[in-house]
């Protein structure tokens, strides 16, 4: 945490006296946290504000200065993508974990993987919660475009959703996730478009859901045989307001 964050928001007594760390909190204007965590813990405990509408805060791990609706937090100036969190993939890995990707303050999410390659295999996107990665059923549709040739499938998986596959020279897509948060069921919508060769470009769209009513808060991009290498894993929460 840096200087000025603080774990709780005091409610002062008529005649009370302050201390100088007091004061210093006081000073800092809006309210300081770590994160959404710490902020959520401030309020509404012995000797603390009662959380109400126009309650302001600042989150240290995203940069974002909030404010309280009344119901939710939203973000001040916000709309569109808010960056949350940059991963970096390693030298010949066969999975990369993003912990703490999801909580309260977004329910939709856009994942960018940018960058790096694989070994001919295909690239899975799975929902975990902490380092057990939970049983799950997905279903999905997906089309293809190899080369000149198209192809349409449904199928289904319960190793996690096949986002795209292998390309020894680019590892790139784009995924939007629909409520991994929430308690109910989590849909995902992915698109690629990848490059063998000169002349055989290839693209993808999967769409699917993944048919459980489980609140998660990480997942990993994890190869099905092979490795990867390079590249990075970008966060975005779709602001609620």
């Amino acid at each position: 945490m840096g200087a000025n964050a603080q774990t709780s928001v005091p409610a002062f007594t008529s005649g009370q006296v302050l201390t100088a760390a007091q004061v210093t909190q006081i000073n800092t204007g809006i309210p300081v946290f770590a994160s959404s965590t710490e902020r959520d813990a401030a309020f509404g405990g012995t000797g603390e504000k009662t959380l109400a509408e126009g309650q302001m805060a600042y989150l240290e791990d995203t940069d974002e200065t909030q404010y309280y609706d009344g119901s939710s937090w939203a973000v001040v100036g916000g709309g569109g993508l808010v960056f949350i969190s940059r991963t970096t993939i390693g030298s010949a890995v066969s999975s990369v974990t993003v912990s703490g990707a999801f909580s309260t303050d977004y329910d939709n999410y856009r994942i960018l993987v940018t960058g790096g390659s694989t070994s001919a295999a295909k690239t899975q996107l799975k929902l975990t919660l902490g380092a057990t990665t939970t049983g799950y059923y997905y279903g999905f549709i997906y089309a293809t475009w190899l080369g000149s040739s198209p192809a349409l499938a449904r199928a289904s998986n319960t190793s996690g959703v096949v986002m795209w596959g292998g390309d020894t020279n680019g590892l790139s897509a784009g995924i939007d996730l629909y409520g991994p948060f929430l308690s109910g069921r989590t849909s995902v919508s992915v698109g690629s478009v990848q490059q063998n060769t000169a002349s055989d470009a290839r693209a993808g769209h999967v769409v699917g859901f993944l048919d459980n009513a489980t609140s998660y808060t990480d997942f990993d991009i994890a190869i099905t045989s092979g490795t990867m290498t390079g590249g990075t894993i970008d966060v975005y929460g779709y602001a609620k307001a």
